[in-house]
């Protein structure tokens, strides 16, 4: 069983509402298995979401902790966000307003591209349940197209910048310049 498998089987001991794995762990996965890399090749982090109406950061921390102790053992950084609190911070860390996310799906929608756009989480029986807002054409395509709702360009343009180097074979379609 993989880290990922292994995440997606202990997150629900935690105990959150509305959370998903998202982000880099799934769409890299994705593209180190078409290139045929390892899959953990290149991922920086699993990203947790969830939806909390508790936005104190010491809520936060707690869950940030006990996560750090159920996947200690895991060969991945784990990121914890609740996503009902990001508006808190947002402005201060990148530089432009954000409106509070209404749940953490809503969070996955505002990614940078459309590439990004994958969550998936367990359900109460076990099995799993993935939301892609965007489908997987993209995903599969190798293609970064930005989505510029929230995020600013230069946090887009980082980031297809360093996807790029570590997986070449990307199609990145640039920012849209201002109508």
């Amino acid at each position: 069983m993989d880290d990922r498998a292994r995440f997606l089987e202990r997150a629900p001991a935690l105990g959150l509402p509305d959370w998903w794995l998202t982000a880099g762990a799934l769409f890299q996965t994705v593209w180190n298995g078409l290139d045929g890399r390892d899959p953990a090749a290149g991922i920086r982090d699993d990203d947790l979401f969830y939806d909390d109406d508790d936005v104190s950061y010491a809520a936060e921390d707690r869950v940030i902790q006990a996560a750090a102790r159920l996947f200690a053992d895991l060969d991945a950084v784990v990121e914890v966000r609740n996503e009902a609190r990001v508006h808190l911070w947002y402005e201060e860390r990148f530089g432009v307003p954000a409106e509070a996310f209404t749940s953490a799906t809503d969070a996955v929608d505002h990614f940078a591209s459309t590439t990004c756009c994958f969550a998936v989480t367990t359900l109460a029986g076990g099995g799993l349940e993935v939301y892609a807002p965007h489908g997987y054409g993209d995903l599969f395509a190798r293609r970064v197209r930005p989505i510029p709702v929230m995020a600013p360009r230069a946090v887009y343009e980082a980031k297809e910048r360093r996807w790029q180097a570590e997986w070449p074979s990307l199609r990145v379609d640039p920012w849209p310049d201002p109508a």
